[in-house]
């Protein structure tokens, strides 16, 4: 049936204008649908099977189609917060003129085709579908996660105004997390930005937005400076902050290192949103970083001192690094033996390693990590005194961010008494979890399966010292059945 629905044949890994997406959540509309496509280029067709969660999107041009499926390729495309899997269909077109329910999807489809030219604001779409549902105001409440990098007001300006008209931005730090309010001056523009960019990154594997509106209905603003703006009064006062930079940290340093990842050949998401094309490896603006990391990245070696030296012999801390980067070779100083080098994949690993070690206690001793004068490890000669000092990890099997834009780096979050743990097999229960990690001398206060996963569960252990022993331990445990335990800071508790 889907086939008589469906017009053409290619081979699934070909190229194709039309994109298949799977699973769909079920209350998803087309103009959510719609809108993942609009960044890209023209969307001229749409096939929903909400019965099999299914859907097909056809972009004008197969240039736009690539342009899409080389964003989504690294980083996964949410959808209300549910993951969704895109791949290329193996169809040329839709064809769909004959089929029934399909007004909806070509009224909102004609309602964005009739859009100005520039503006990315969906009004007529969204009023196709009906009224705004209550509690969608035109102010937004934004949450960025994974903050590795300033996000400056500016940087949302930049970003947002590509939806629409901004009037006014606060930004500020509340339960440590850096957040901002927006409201623009049309509530549809408001809905759009949300649909587009909750779930999106700022730069390349952090600073996510979270995108949710906000119960205010307007902003008032006193003042004009790097924390607030009010776009519709330039008389504004200062205040006692610094006033606005002049030219703007936009024009000081340029744009090359926002995101939207770049596309070979093609304007893409980077381009669409008005930012040059090309992935951030720095960030070269002013604002609000990790505690602990300021200025640019541009070393990736670490240098850890105040080490336990009764627990080098396991070179444990590789493991327990591995959290926040992929390290690639450890030494420990043959003279100090309670210091180490710890060379990461990158920079930006190195960074957020410092960021959540420095300051940590292991093994009843306060960790001090800052980046090292030394730009590599150099591994040593064979026969070479104390080689067995020097260790090299780059082909590790263990590696947890080898894939570009890995959604590990969306879990990275600082050490906590609560433990994320997956890849358990069916046969293991909780008492035996339990009991494993008491035998690791862990104090277990709290256990508890996922609901709807029984491979992954929370444990809460007795505080943060014993977290952090527990998964230099147990991390890659084997507990059968071909599975090894895997082990990271959870968010959460229980």
């Amino acid at each position: 049936n889907e086939k008589k629905k469906l017009k053409g044949d290619r081979s699934p890994c070909s190229p194709s204008r039309v994109l298949h997406l799977r699973p769909i959540p079920n209350d998803v509309t087309e103009t959510e649908l719609i809108s993942l496509g609009l960044p890209f280029g023209k969307v001229t067709n749409l096939l929903m099977l909400k019965g099999k969660r299914q859907a097909f999107l056809e972009m004008a041009s197969e240039e736009a189609a690539v342009n899409m499926m080389n964003y989504y390729t690294p980083a996964t495309l949410y959808l209300r917060r549910q993951p969704v899997y895109i791949q290329y269909s193996n169809h040329r077109e839709l064809k769909t003129d004959n089929l029934p329910n399909q007004a909806r999807t070509q009224a909102a489809l004609r309602a964005v085709n009739a859009m100005q030219p520039g503006n990315m604001g969906v009004a007529n779409a969204v009023a196709a579908e009906g009224e705004l549902l209550p509690g969608q105001s035109s102010v937004l409440r934004i949450i960025i996660e994974n903050l590795f990098y300033p996000v400056t007001l500016e940087v949302l300006y930049q970003i947002f105004s590509k939806f629409g008209a901004v009037l006014k931005i606060i930004t500020f730090t509340k339960n440590n997390q850096f957040q901002a309010l927006l409201q623009y001056a049309d509530p549809t523009d408001a809905r759009y930005a949300k649909l587009a960019l909750d779930g999106q990154c700022v730069y390349t594997g952090c600073c996510t937005l979270r995108v949710d509106f906000s119960k205010l209905n307007a902003l008032k603003i006193r003042y004009n400076n790097d924390k607030s703006r009010d776009f519709t009064r330039c008389d504004l006062p200062s205040g006692n902050q610094h006033p606005p930079s002049e030219p703007s940290v936009f024009a000081a340093y340029g744009t090359q290192n926002i995101i939207f990842p770049s596309y070979a050949g093609a304007a893409g998401f980077a381009s669409a949103m008005g930012f040059p094309q090309g992935a951030v490896t720095t960030a070269a603006m002013s604002g609000h970083m990790v505690p602990g990391v300021t200025g640019i990245p541009v070393n990736s070696v670490l240098l850890v001192s105040n080490l336990n030296s009764e627990a080098l012999d396991k070179f444990l801390f590789w493991i327990f690094t591995g959290v926040y980067g992929d390290v690639h070779r450890v030494k420990i100083m043959f003279k100090k033996k309670g210091n180490a080098l710890v060379q990461m994949a990158d920079a930006v690993q190195a960074q957020i390693a410092i960021a959540y070690l420095n300051g940590q206690r292991l093994y009843g001793k306060v960790l001090c990590a800052t980046l090292s004068k030394h730009e590599t490890i150099q591994l040593p000669r064979p026969g070479q005194e104390n080689q067995d000092l020097t260790k090299d990890y780059s082909d590790s099997p263990l590696h947890r961010f080898k894939k570009p834009g890995s959604k590990n780096f969306q879990n990275i979050c600082p050490p906590s008494a609560t433990l994320h743990l997956s890849n358990i097999p069916p046969s293991v229960t909780d008492h035996d979890l339990m009991n494993l990690f008491a035998k690791a001398g862990s104090t277990v206060k709290a256990f508890r399966f996922f609901q709807k996963n029984c491979k992954m569960a929370l444990i809460q252990l007795g505080c943060v010292e014993e977290a952090l022993h527990a998964l230099i331990e147990l991390h890659n445990h084997d507990l059968g059945e071909n599975h090894h335990l895997r082990v990271s800071f959870s968010k959460c508790t229980i």
